[in-house]
């Protein structure tokens, strides 16, 4: 079989009044065309008050466009904004070639790193939702284009298109209930994790800020017999799924470490629903890690562009300290701590013991340190706190087995007749 022809794309952003964040927008539009391997051979903006309803776009510039595509042998044009059905017909119609617009493109690198059957279900259900009211146009450029919904022409979006409106609406319904069922069953695994009393650390971030090295990297610090390393790729989006790793400490306190899909500012609010579930992931921790970038001359504003998405999903009260990775790169010294950030660099492994000193601090705290008797015949409960709490110092006296030890207040709870009173506790 004969690989497709790269796709060439022109670029097109409309400034709307000025806005401060406009040029790096585009900046994230052409990363974003990169990441499904387009070839970006130009770049066309235009400030207006607002859109042109019907081209999204001033007449004088669908002309500059026009001359682009001819002069580049063009195939596509990328547009920053989500077209309306209207927009993407009489845009087709005078450019005479595929037009999509932000939301599919990101749609589109979702589909290709989907791997799980719950991703692929979430992509899937966002990309019908995005078709459903544009049918029309769509159909029309299949008809010319043979194309899919996305970059790719892949021929599955033809047929999928062919469906009417209600047929989608059966399949939008099979998939959800599908997902729903998945949904259920991570909730079941979520519930088990809250009983078990376990912590969660959850890491968010703009997508590439480095999140899934971090976990690699703990996961070979806390435990290097276990070979579950998570995929890191130095390109968008490259984690779909989430993922979530137990990461034990020396002194026998455990926590759980969730890596989430990073974000993108102007997501899609289809993939925002879609991945929910996921998300939810988020909303169920103790603390959140947001990852930052430090390389980014921009950094500041994806940190707005991830706090902004949190805000959507509804996550505002988890207590959040900020990693600030790849900073080697930006030649600060590291590793540092300033209040609630750490300035390190998980891919040279510089910074994580630090890391690991602040999620301790915020997430152990209700650790109490005790003396307890235990009698000979509750050696049950003598191998419960071996496991469970940091042993100090073990004596064996006339009456039992003495243990001088910090363990959870609710552990201290259940087995307080052992306690020995004297030991001044302190919380």
């Amino acid at each position: 079989m004969t690989e497709p022809l790269q796709q060439k794309a022109i670029l097109v952003g409309v400034n709307l009044n000025q806005q401060e964040d406009f040029e790096y927008s585009m900046e994230e539009l052409a990363n974003l065309a990169e990441a499904c391997d387009i070839e970006v051979v130009a770049v066309v903006t235009q400030n207006l008050p607002k859109v042109n309803t019907s081209h999204y776009i001033g007449t004088g510039k669908l002309q500059e466009v026009t001359a682009l595509l001819e002069a580049n042998d063009c195939n596509l044009v990328i547009f920053n904004d989500e077209l309306s059905p209207s927009q993407i017909r009489n845009l087709e119609a005078d450019l005479q070639c595929k037009v999509i617009d932000r939301t599919v493109l990101i749609l589109d690198i979702f589909d290709q790193r989907a791997k799980t059957r719950e991703a692929q279900l979430q992509v899937e259900i966002a990309q019908l939702k995005y078709m459903l009211p544009r049918l029309i146009g769509l159909r029309e450029s299949l008809g010319r284009q043979s194309g899919g919904v996305g970059t790719k022409n892949r021929g599955a979006g033809e047929t999928r298109l062919e469906l009417d409106r209600r047929r989608i609406e059966e399949k939008i319904n099979a998939l959800s209930k599908e997902l729903d069922t998945l949904v259920a069953h991570r909730q079941t695994q979520r519930k088990q994790r809250k009983k078990n009393d376990v912590p969660v650390v959850s890491l968010v971030g703009y997508t590439n800020a480095g999140k899934s090295t971090i976990m690699n990297a703990m996961m070979e610090l806390f435990h290097p017999e276990q070979e579950k390393q998570v995929f890191e790729k130095d390109m968008l989006f490259a984690t779909l799924e989430t993922s979530v790793r137990s990461i034990p400490l020396e002194d026998n306190k455990t926590f759980l470490l969730t890596d989430t899909v990073g974000f993108v500012s102007k997501l899609p609010h289809h993939l925002i629903k879609a991945f929910r579930s996921t998300l939810e992931e988020v909303a169920e921790a103790d603390l959140l890690i947001h990852v930052v970038d430090y390389s980014n001359p921009e950094y500041e504003r994806l940190i707005e562009i991830t706090n902004q998405t949190l805000k959507e999903i509804g996550i505002t009260d988890i207590p959040v300290i900020y990693a600030y990775n790849k900073s080697d790169l930006a030649e600060r010294p590291i590793p540092e701590i300033q209040g609630d950030k750490v300035f390190m660099a998980a891919k040279p492994r510089i910074g994580l013991q630090e890391l690991v000193q602040m999620i301790r601090e915020r997430v152990f705290k209700d650790y109490i340190r005790c003396e307890m008797l235990i009698p000979y015949d509750q050696g049950a409960v003598v191998s419960y706190f071996n496991e469970r709490a940091n042993i100090f110092a073990t004596s064996y006296e006339e009456d039992g087995t003495r243990l001088s030890m910090e363990c959870r207040l609710s552990d201290y709870g259940k087995y307080k007749q052992y306690a020995v009173e004297s030991a001044g506790e302190q919380e």
